[in-house]
């Protein structure tokens, strides 16, 4: 049996060219490095770490809604901080959006972001529609 690679781009949500929002293969979901920048501009949210995290998020379930999928579906999450010290704004944020069973997550410190972002966040998650 063949597996479909599909390449998902939002409209309305930044990107460069150079990638898709996310790539869908077989039953996986692989959802590109995310930033908080907000609807129809490459502007980020402004606040900081834990404001850039909820538009981070937000963007993402948008991401994941085109999939056909959810933050229940997600299995795997990569997050990237400008500064350490803004773990726990981040952290705060985060837990809004899966307030019951966490998914694995790693958080790493990186010296630098597109747009100057404080946050990236990417993601693995399994379709909604596939079973076990």
């Amino acid at each position: 049996m063949t597996q479909e690679t599909k390449f998902v781009v939002v409209e309305g949500l930044g990107r460069l060219p150079q990638f898709s929002h996310a790539t869908i293969a077989g039953e996986w979901i692989h959802v590109s490095g995310t930033l908080g920048t907000l609807r129809d501009s490459m502007n980020l949210a402004a606040g900081g770490t834990g404001p850039e995290t909820t538009q981070t998020l937000r963007n993402m379930g948008s991401i994941l809604e085109a999939c056909g999928a959810g933050f229940a579906n997600v299995v795997k999450v990569s997050v990237f901080l400008k500064d350490m010290g803004t773990f726990a704004a981040m952290n705060e944020a985060y837990g809004s959006f899966f307030p019951g069973e966490p998914p694995a997550r790693i958080t790493v410190g990186v010296a630098d972001l597109a747009l100057g972002a404080a946050v990236e966040i990417e993601c693995v998650a399994r379709l909604a529609s596939s079973s076990s």
